[in-house]
């Protein structure tokens, strides 16, 4: 049983640590507009998650926010647990230059939304929009070290 996943954005990176990129872990293609379809219940995504209990991020400051929001819904959905618990209670530890690279067409970890609040719009929010906002506010709570 592997009690430790390890993830990259990159498969040069996931080769270095001996792991994966996150895209072929979500199971869709880089380009792709279709998300990975996933039901509680899916018992290949339940098993491979039941001893996980650590997720390793190497080159964090390539992981985008939308990235970072399916990531955190397919965990929490394999993990069984309740939506508002940050990865499915699965402790994350994330490596890497937070300034170094942008994500590839993703908002960064780091993008602050007050400033894009004080142009107001009628407009709702797009779904993208939303889950970047949910993967702003699991940033915001992680403790450095």
């Amino acid at each position: 049983m592997q009690m430790m996943r390890k993830l990259a954005p990159t498969g040069i990176a996931a080769a270095e640590i001996d792991g994966m990129t996150i895209h072929s872990f979500l199971g869709e293609q880089r380009n792709s507009r279709k998300p990975r379809t996933i039901k509680p219940g899916d018992s290949k995504l339940e098993k491979e998650w039941r001893p996980v209990e650590y997720l390793l991020i190497d080159e964090m400051s390539m992981v985008g926010l939308t990235l970072l929001a399916k990531l955190n819904r397919i965990i929490s959905t394999a993990k069984h647990v309740d939506s508002l618990v940050p990865f499915g209670g699965v402790n994350v530890i994330f490596f890497g230059d937070y300034l170094q690279y942008r994500p590839v067409y993703d908002a960064p970890l780091h993008t602050d939304f007050t400033l894009s609040s004080k142009t107001k719009s009628c407009k709702l929010p797009t779904e993208k929009k939303i889950q970047q906002r949910v993967a702003r506010s699991l940033i915001l709570q992680i403790n450095c070290v």
